[in-house]
């Protein structure tokens, strides 16, 4: 159960809220699974990518997690 203050815990985190999924989706729709495995050189992305197999590797991998949430966060600011 969410508190009363979760909004406030986070003020200043652009990704709070957000969920992996969503990024996930944002920027294959954006970008494409081949330009992702350009700007991003997991396999993943590279080698029969499907979202659900990303998913899974990202929540597992958290130096991968962080290169896909800062492209998110550097792509939203354009």
């Amino acid at each position: 159960m969410r508190s009363k203050n979760s909004d406030k815990e986070q003020p200043n985190n652009p990704l709070h809220g957000i969920k992996l999924a969503e990024i996930l989706q944002y920027l294959i729709s954006t970008y494409g699974w081949e330009e992702l495995g350009v700007l991003i050189k997991i396999n993943c992305f590279k080698s029969n990518p499907t979202i659900k197999s990303c998913l899974k590797f990202l929540r597992k991998t958290p130096w991968a997690r962080t290169k896909v949430e800062n492209l998110y966060l550097k792509s939203i600011r354009k």
